[in-house]
């Protein structure tokens, strides 16, 4: 049996995972997770019991890919798929850097949910082929959000929502003087000079705000 840990903001998407996930008579989900921190005191505690972590990305408090690097610091052989409703080429390559085990939309087919499951218990990592895509594209692209690193995505992510260097500093617990060391970096990489050009950046190239 393979056990399962779900981590989202939203009960109904839990329970609507949940009940996809029941049809499949080798996976089980033993606990749900409301937030990062949460999901993070669950792996601690029951660690033993857990064969596959599923996690949303848009979490309050700590994002799932905070979380994420977290989970795979202290735990790095606990697979962690990671779910969204973002399409696959915004966030599928960040992820997979990041120790994902794969990356699965909230559109996703439930038998592909559960094939995923499985892979990732195997010890595999669930790439379908437009996460492929964006694999490959990835490695292709020097320059662009693309080639930001976590942290500046985090930083590029509140500036196009509009956030001072001082709000983003307390945020992510970042000196001003380090979030605008980030900004300078995010403008360099995107070609951008400025936070309104960066902004029509993000809209130009779909990047999820």
């Amino acid at each position: 049996m393979i056990n399962v840990l779900i981590c989202d903001d939203h009960r109904v998407v839990r329970q609507g995972i949940t009940q996809m996930l029941s049809e499949a008579a080798d996976i089980c989900v033993i606990a749900e997770a409301g937030d990062g921190e949460a999901a993070l005191s669950c792996v601690s505690t029951r660690r033993d019991e857990l064969h596959v972590v599923l996690m949303d990305i848009a979490l309050p408090g700590r994002d799932g890919l905070d979380v994420l690097q977290a989970i795979k610091k202290a735990h790095s052989n606990l697979p962690v798929l990671m779910l969204s409703t973002y399409p696959e080429r915004q966030y599928a390559a960040r992820c997979i850097k990041l120790g994902a085990s794969g990356y699965l939309t909230k559109s996703t087919d439930p038998d592909d949910l559960c094939a995923a499951v499985r892979k990732a218990a195997s010890g595999g990592v669930w790439i379908n082929p437009v996460t492929a895509e964006a694999l490959a594209d990835a490695v292709a692209n020097k320059r662009g959000a693309e080639s930001l690193s976590h942290r500046e995505h985090q930083v590029f992510r509140l500036l196009t929502l509009g956030h001072s260097v001082s709000e983003i500093g307390a945020q992510l617990q970042l000196a001003p003087n380090t979030v605008s060391t980030y900004r300078a970096r995010i403008l360099e990489k995107t070609g951008t000079k400025n936070d309104v050009e960066l902004a029509i950046y993000a809209t130009r190239h779909s990047i999820a705000r």
